[in-house]
């Protein structure tokens, strides 16, 4: 009895440690199951809804003089003053500089006397042609007498013509030696100071340079023109009535520069070096506001995107085929969906293909779906809105530099 109640008790023992063993394995096993059932993914969507968008471009651009002239000096001599402050705006037909008159006042004075002198033998030749003419008609004097006094008198006047010319030509150089300007602008600092010996070396004696109205000057790109072209042909982008494009101007500080500008010059060559066109606009700048060669940004207003679809920036992702967003669909599930970019107009992109009205697209919370996948949708962000006048729309050169910037 003692053997077999000693069996019978490690029996009992070795059930029981077997029983507690598998106990919480079985538990752990349904656990595990338990926790490989994901709940609903919380995401939030906006709803497309294609509208007519204005589409703002963007152009690191600099400011021109549009009409920046040398103020030169025309004849040798020494300089007397400047008449000018450097940097102020003069106006056309001020005097800038005086160059030392009496040597050419000199010159002017010998060429009236020589003026005067060949019209008294002008008139000297014209009284002996009156003499001689009415002698030849009596025969009392030959042909070529009356020949001699007619060759005399045009000699003369020939040399009173040739005086005149002197003349002028005195009162001209007399003239430049007050250098005035032809246009009203800023003036630039004197290049030459006074007492100096001008010549053709050095007439060069200062700038100045309109800015009422101011030149914008921008590249574009051959890729962008094409780009923009097939848009245009493919109903995706409409140009303004007679290519009426506006400018506004970003200034070094992030001010909007108060006036407006047109463009009125398209190059119509390519820059084979840089490989863009140049393109300006005219601004008026009646306050001086603007200078020549500042950096600004120019954002060329006009064209619209006809009922374009544009998402958030953030509901874009990459994947190794390229663009895709996910896309809920009419049962609450995930769709992964290849689109084709356009445009990055801030924090939201023109869609071109991949997308249509009524979609519902995630904003928020798309990082970690799955395809097919159901989802809970907590909330629906702003549906996306025409971009307003002012914003503009980044180049990919930007793209590249924001992503850089977000890593």
């Amino acid at each position: 009895m003692k053997v077999f109640f000693i069996l019978r008790s490690s029996f009992l023992f070795l059930f029981l440690t077997i029983f507690c063993l598998a106990v919480p394995l079985f538990v752990g096993c349904k656990k595990g199951d338990v926790s490989q059932v994901r709940p609903p993914a919380q995401v939030s969507v906006i709803k497309i809804i294609p509208q007519d968008t204005p589409l703002v471009v963007e152009f690191v651009a600099q400011t021109q003089s549009s009409h920046q002239v040398e103020i030169r000096a025309r004849v040798n001599g020494f300089l007397d003053e400047r008449t000018y402050v450097e940097g102020t705006l003069v106006h056309a037909g001020d005097i800038m500089f005086r160059m030392d008159p009496k040597p050419f006042q000199a010159q002017l004075d010998a060429a009236q006397g020589e003026l005067a002198q060949q019209q008294a033998r002008l008139r000297t030749a014209q009284a002996n042609l009156a003499r001689v003419k009415p002698l030849v008609e009596q025969d009392a004097l030959s042909q070529k007498d009356l020949d001699d006094a007619i060759g005399q008198e045009q000699t003369a006047a020939a040399a009173v013509e040739s005086a005149k010319a002197n003349v002028e030509e005195a009162r001209l150089n007399l003239g430049y030696t007050k250098i005035i300007t032809p246009v009203t602008g800023l003036s630039s600092y004197a290049r030459v100071q006074d007492g100096a010996y001008i010549n053709q070396s050095n007439s060069l004696l200062t700038y100045v340079s309109q800015v009422d109205p101011i030149w914008v000057t921008f590249s574009l790109s051959e890729n962008d023109v094409l780009k923009y072209r097939g848009e245009e042909a493919r109903g995706q982008l409409v140009s303004p009535k007679e290519k009426a494009y506006e400018v506004e101007v970003e200034l070094g500080d992030g001010s909007i520069f108060p006036e407006r500008g047109r463009i009125t010059f398209a190059d119509a060559e390519l820059n084979q070096q840089t490989g863009t066109f140049l393109v300006r606009a005219t601004f008026p700048n009646p306050k001086d506001l603007l200078r020549p060669g500042q950096f600004v940004r120019a954002r060329v207003h006009g064209a619209m995107r006809p009922k374009a679809i544009l998402v958030p920036q953030r509901a874009v992702q990459q994947g190794g085929k390229g663009h895709f967003v996910w896309v809920i669909n009419a049962e609450n599930k995930a769709e992964q969906r290849p689109v084709v970019v356009g445009d990055w107009l801030e924090n939201d992109w023109f869609i071109t293909e991949g997308l249509n009205a009524g979609d519902r697209v995630v904003v928020d919370g798309g990082l970690t779906l799955r395809p097919g996948e159901p989802v809970m949708v907590m909330d629906r962000a702003s549906t996306v809105k025409p971009a307003p006048d002012g914003r503009a729309l980044k180049t990919e050169a930007k793209k590249t530099e924001a992503a850089k910037g977000d890593k």
